[in-house]
């Protein structure tokens, strides 16, 4: 028997009248038949999870490099988290769950290897040619990089995947198209002048909903990692006000509980504690405002998807701590200055000589000018994993350096 969308249900559960609706979407770049089986955003999810740079997420940095523990969380572990957190908050504010997961599972995509430490090196390799940013070549990835359909480069995700990819953390330039802050990278202005990402309003609610989940899975599971590598412990944690309440409530009613289980209890009532004051908040601003579309939240002068003023301060001051003490660590430092080191040499090889590059991107480069040739080299080094990373320098190295 044929399969028929109306028997289906595409997952068109009951929404908010705020939240992204399906039905509605604003469609793809490239036009495709509809899906009888899913809707445009679980289709979204879908491709993104099948992409090769999903997959590399599994031996890309998060805090730790991959090898220092098998315990430690890497990119993918880190973006499961902030899904599962980012479904929790669609579902308690009525918003589309699978539009939130596929923001929320894409949003890494643009990750060099060793985390921020490599992105920063490619960055100052990248300075005469226009920088690097991840959130840029995460737009660039799921748009152009991947390979695997035969009518289209990129994912051709849907306009609201793509918009929440690009401005799940706020809009990008003023009403004028003046920027907000920082000049908006090259990747997204380009993309958005074919197809309008509204770079001056916010992202809907879902990707406000993914956004705010990243900030809760690494604000919590960083100090994890930081306290079974040893650089962090619980009472250094006594000294921030938003763990130390939550340590002061665990020890009065466990006494005797062991550091290990403190430590996971710890975790587990801050998500909580961060994740119910989110839908509390967003509750408030959504009664205050109430929106009467998704319209109404991409128009809105403000996120709606937020901590409570109290939480935002607390999660400001955990922040700072974790700068301090965890990121900045000098034996994490020593390991960033090493992870530089391996970026910068091979970025300085491949564009010296294209033909140190595998076959597949190498081709004509030795005929093009310098900004194509740093950009296609940026694209190759960004999509590294960590391990791949290494094991290319040692290829075109004498020695490479220890990332221990």
């Amino acid at each position: 028997m044929a399969l028929n969308a109306s028997d289906i249900g595409f997952g068109y559960r009951p929404r908010a009248p705020y939240a992204t609706d399906p039905a509605k979407t604003r469609g793809r770049f490239v036009d495709e038949p509809e899906s009888l089986t899913r809707t445009p955003f679980q289709r979204d999810r879908d491709r993104i999870i099948h992409s090769t740079a999903f997959r590399r997420l599994k031996h890309k940095t998060q805090v730790f490099v991959a090898h220092e523990g098998d315990h430690y969380r890497t990119r993918l572990t880190h973006t499961i988290e902030v899904a599962q957190i980012a479904r929790a908050l669609a579902r308690a504010l009525q918003l589309d769950e699978d539009l939130a997961e596929a923001v929320a599972l894409v949003h890494d995509f643009g990750h060099t290897p060793f985390g921020h430490t490599g992105e920063d090196a490619l960055n100052l390799k990248m300075q005469p040619f226009g920088g690097f940013e991840h959130n840029a070549q995460s737009l660039r990835i799921v748009t152009k990089l991947e390979r695997r359909y035969a009518e289209f480069d990129g994912l051709n995700l849907s306009w609201e995947t793509l918009e929440g990819l690009v401005k799940h953390n706020g809009p990008l330039v003023h009403a004028d198209g003046s920027p907000m802050g920082k000049p908006v990278p090259q990747a997204i202005s380009v993309y958005s002048q074919l197809h309008d990402l509204e770079l001056d309003r916010f992202a809907g609610p879902e990707a406000q909903a993914a956004a705010i989940a990243d900030d809760i899975a690494y604000n919590t599971h960083d100090i994890d990692d930081g306290l079974r590598s040893g650089l962090l412990t619980l009472d250094m944690l006594e000294d921030v006000p938003l763990t130390a309440n939550i340590l002061r409530a665990v020890r009065m009613k466990y006494p005797k509980l062991d550091p290990v289980r403190i430590a996971h209890e710890l975790m587990r009532r801050q998500i909580t504690l961060m994740v119910e004051d989110v839908i509390a908040t967003a509750k408030g601003k959504l009664a205050l405002l109430q929106p009467e579309s998704v319209d109404d939240i991409h128009a809105a002068s403000q996120a709606v998807v937020t901590f409570s003023e109290e939480i935002a301060a607390g999660e400001r001051e955990l922040k700072r701590f974790l700068y301090a003490n965890l990121y900045r660590h000098p034996s994490v430092m020593e390991v960033r200055a090493n992870a530089d080191r391996i970026v910068f040499d091979l970025f300085d090889i491949y564009m010296a000589d294209p033909r140190a590059m595998p076959e597949g991107w190498r081709e004509g480069l030795d005929r093009a000018g310098n900004a194509v040739k740093a950009r296609h080299v940026a694209d190759f080094l960004a999509g590294m994993t960590d391990t791949y990373a290494v094991k290319e320098h040692r290829r075109l190295f004498d020695r490479t350096p220890v990332l221990s």
